[in-house]
């Protein structure tokens, strides 16, 4: 798959830098302007002076945790939002919670060229699941689909025996959701003995695609690739492939972002080649975002993706700087594990297992006791639900058993695998 979305994909590495750090003072100068929230964050700076790599690593690295506290001292957004996002959009509130207001125009978070990338052309139909509830997550993939000329049947999360029913009379061309539950879907399909085959291609995203998992759906007759994306940015970088199908190395970083690999917990960028976190300027009007911390981690590779497209790559999604993990395409917090204690007097210490279990994300609460407490697992794995808004199994252990080493998420998933 050769093609490509736009010239701007194939333009010489220097001149992209050059393009987007000429564009940035001033970007930065009318959101200063205009967002309230920014200046107050950023300090007295020369918007004009922020117009290299090296300018733009002394400005402070907004993380999640920061930005959940200016929007609670300043409600929905914290001051972020450009009132012009504000008339006749929409909202959202991820776990956390976060406020994200949609950006502008078509296409609001870039989507559409990763789906380009994936094989998907404008007349091809989309099954789309991910979750329509409260967080963005298939608007970003809806709007770019709709954006590059395909029909969307807004499938959402759930309901499966529905939706083999629709996918089978609609005959849709792309499946995009989580990595796991389109084999949920085509599993289902070949029990009720309906033809889903009309699903050739996915763009998957909100948790790993496991190796093993992505050569199933290539013996099944789906080519997948995925996207890395954040409810706060959009899309971030994508996977490309060669002209059979298979995915060439690394993520390709998407236009008009600035992104930088630092070390974990500082605002300093590492070398190329060394893990650290994330961190994206995105030259959005309507949410401006300087220096946003994803709380991922991933690291620069050299040289160009092979399939001739020249934007920076990264190695994809290597864990968390924090514990926070994703389940299903959802974020799980330490304080959620939290907050299950809070509801739960009898209980002293809790560790959340993630892993995997027929090829689909699980969750595993081991608790500890108070004392001699008896605690109630089914009152607990409600209180799980009603936080994470994920099922998941309680075992309560003996008291001092669980482990004495800070973790509070323990992400036991084979990336490898």
């Amino acid at each position: 798959m050769t093609d490509y979305f736009d010239e701007l994909e194939t333009r010489n590495q220097a001149e992209r830098e050059s393009s987007l750090f000429s564009r940035l003072p001033g970007f930065l100068s009318e959101a200063l302007d205009t967002v309230e929230g920014l200046k107050p964050w950023l300090g007295d700076i020369d918007a004009g002076a922020i117009n290299s790599r090296e300018a733009l690593s002394a400005l402070p690295v907004l993380r999640k945790p920061e930005l959940m506290r200016m929007q609670a001292q300043n409600p929905p957004f914290g001051g972020f939002a450009s009132a012009a996002a504000l008339r006749g959009n929409r909202v959202f509130m991820s776990p956390g919670p976060v406020w994200e207001p949609q950006g502008l125009g078509a296409d609001p978070w870039q989507a559409a060229r990763a789906l380009f990338a994936a094989g998907i052309r404008a007349g091809d139909k989309v099954h789309n699941c991910f979750s329509y509830h409260m967080t963005p997550g298939a608007f970003v993939l809806d709007e770019g689909a709709r954006a590059l000329g395909c029909l969307v049947f807004p499938a959402g999360v759930g309901n499966t025996e529905a939706q083999v029913d629709a996918a089978a009379a609609l005959r849709p061309d792309v499946y995009t959701g989580t990595p796991d539950y389109l084999k949920t879907i085509l599993d289902l399909a070949a029990e009720a003995g309906k033809d889903v085959s009309s699903i050739k291609r996915a763009l998957v995203s909100g948790g790993a695609l496991f190796p093993s998992l992505r050569e199933e759906y290539r013996q099944r007759g789906v080519n997948v690739l995925q996207a890395y994306a954040t409810a706060d940015i959009g899309v971030i970088a994508y996977e490309s492939a060669d002209d059979t199908g298979q995915p060439n190395p690394g993520m390709i970083v998407n236009e008009n972002l600035i992104v930088e690999i630092v070390r974990p917990g500082t605002g300093t960028p590492v070398a190329d080649g060394e893990v650290g976190e994330i961190v994206v300027t995105a030259l959005n009007p309507a949410y401006p975002l300087i220096r946003f911390g994803t709380g991922d981690m991933s690291a620069v590779l050299e040289g160009p993706s092979p399939c001739g497209r020249t934007g920076t790559r990264i190695k994809g999604w290597m864990g968390r700087a924090d514990q926070r993990t994703k389940v299903k395409g959802m974020f799980v917090d330490p304080k959620q594990v939290a907050g299950v204690l809070e509801r739960h007097s009898d209980l002293a210490k809790a560790r959340l297992v993630v892993f995997r279990k027929a090829s689909e994300d699980a969750m595993l609460l081991e608790v500890e006791p108070v004392g001699q407490e008896q605690p109630d697992a089914e009152a607990i794995a409600k209180s799980l639900s009603d936080i994470t808004k994920l099922r998941g199994e309680i075992v309560v252990r003996p008291s001092g058993s669980l482990p004495n080493d800070g973790k509070v998420i323990s992400d036991e998933r084979d990336y490898e695998a």
